[in-house]
Order: C-alpha cells, then structure tokens, then sequence
C-alpha cells in the first residue's frame, strides 16, 4: 500500500524554554479567513503573559521579523503557560504548506503530551456587513469533544467542508484518534475581524473553563469596524452618482 510522506517543519526550542512545563490544553491559530485565528492567538498569548517556547523554522519561510514592542520575532512561534500551549503564525503561506504546518501542529501536540487540540479559524460570513452578532460553529474529531461543544452551547457542523490546515487537523485527530476540535467564527474577510475572534475566545472559555479577559480585544473590534466604516461612507461620498432614470416617454413612436 502507498504511503505519503509529509514532514511537518522543524521546532526549535529558544535557550531559555522549559519543556518540563508542556501538557494540557493546546490552541492554534493562523493568519486565514479574518485573521481570526491569529487575532485570538495574540490576545490570549499576551493577556496570560505566555513565556516563548520555540520557533518554527523552514529554508522556504520568508525572511523576515515581525517587531512586537520593539523585540523583534519569528513569525511562527510556539509558548507555553500553566496547561495551555499556544501555535500562532502570523504570515499567510500559500496553500500547498497546510499539510506540513498541520503536521507540525500534530507533532508538537502529541510529543508536548497535551490533551486535545483546539483550532480557530473564521468561516466567512454570507452577511458582508459589520454585524453586532455572528455565529460560532464546531466541529470535533471525538465524541467527547462533541459532547463538550454540546454543553458549551456551540453549534455543530452537521454536513459541510472544512478546508486548509483546519480540515487536516480535524480529519487527522479522527483518523489517529486525537481530541481535536475547530471553532470556526462568522467572520468578514475584506478585514481583520477582531469581533470574530472574541467570539472563538468566548468559545475557547466554555472548552476549557478558563477566563480570559476580552475587554481589550472588544476595543480593538469597536476600533476597527469604526474605520472601516469611516472607509465605506468615504468611498460612498466620492462615487460617481447613479445615472437618473428616465421616464419613457408614449408620446415617441417607434421608428419602423
């Protein structure tokens, strides 16, 4: 039988990681649909104050550093609090990396012995305006982790597709066995929707019982759907007026 060999990317653990303190629960989040995923990874990694625990490094990855108040960083990293590990990778890659970054996801789960994965993402929303509500919807490897999203109130994907390096995650965990649940936010994608990602934060709290402020993270979606409203009355004020209607006119004949 065929086998398919797809590598995740190497981890490398910073000098002054402490792998002794892996386990619990582990969070992923990339830059997708909304920013979503990669919203709510940066509030929860500095809202917890998590300490760094490696980077994720590849010949292929653009060079480049992201400056977070003046430190300059990797783009994807991986960190680590009491029973909570956070994956966040804050670039776009192109598709044709989903498979090697979910198994480097799956591999960084299971070797931190952490008991089940949870993936956010956004799914995008068939009202493209800024909405007051948005829906978070679930979808688990696991009985119990649909059973948990049962008690937490989090609606379940009954039939439908899930795709990127969400849908591996997921379809892996079910094939291997692996507690792995995706929480996928209502999101606009012509902007990064920080409401979407309070509502997968939200979400995240019901899981696993834990609290996590989101006072801040709520300022920064007020912020930005004020500027992209600002940027749609703008755009509507200096657009060209419709053209009038002209009433037909019974009196022309047709010219025959």
């Amino acid at each position: 039988m065929a086998t398919h060999d797809n590598p995740g990317y190497p981890l490398v653990l910073h000098s002054s990681a402490d792998p002794t303190t892996l386990g619990g629960t582990a969070i992923c989040g990339f830059s997708t649909v909304g920013s979503v995923g990669v919203i709510a990874m940066s509030h929860i990694i500095q809202t917890l104050d998590l300490d760094p625990m490696g980077t994720v490094l590849h010949p292929e990855f653009p060079a480049i550093a992201l400056i977070h108040e003046s430190v300059p960083k990797h783009p994807v990293r991986v960190y680590q609090g009491d029973g909570l590990g956070i994956f966040i990778a804050e670039i776009q890659f192109p598709p044709q990396n989903d498979v090697h970054f979910g198994e480097t996801v799956l591999e960084w789960f299971t070797k931190g012995g952490f008991d089940r994965l949870i993936v956010i993402d956004g799914v995008v929303s068939n009202d493209l305006g800024i909405k007051e509500e948005s829906d978070l919807w679930g979808v688990s490897s696991t009985t119990i982790g649909r059973d948990a999203l049962d008690n937490s109130n989090i609606q379940r994907i009954q039939q439908g597709i899930v795709s990127g390096i969400s849908g591996y995650l997921i379809a892996e965990g079910e094939r291997r066995g692996l507690d792995v649940t995706a929480l996928l936010a209502e999101c606009n994608p012509m902007y990064p929707d920080a409401r979407a990602a309070l509502l997968a934060i939200e979400g995240i709290c019901d899981l696993i019982d834990l609290e996590i402020p989101v006072k801040g993270l709520l300022e920064d979606a007020r912020a930005i759907e004020e500027r992209v409203r600002e940027a749609f009355e703008r755009a509507q004020a200096n657009a060209l007026p419709a053209p009038e209607d002209e009433d037909d006119d019974d009196e022309v004949r047709m010219v025959y």
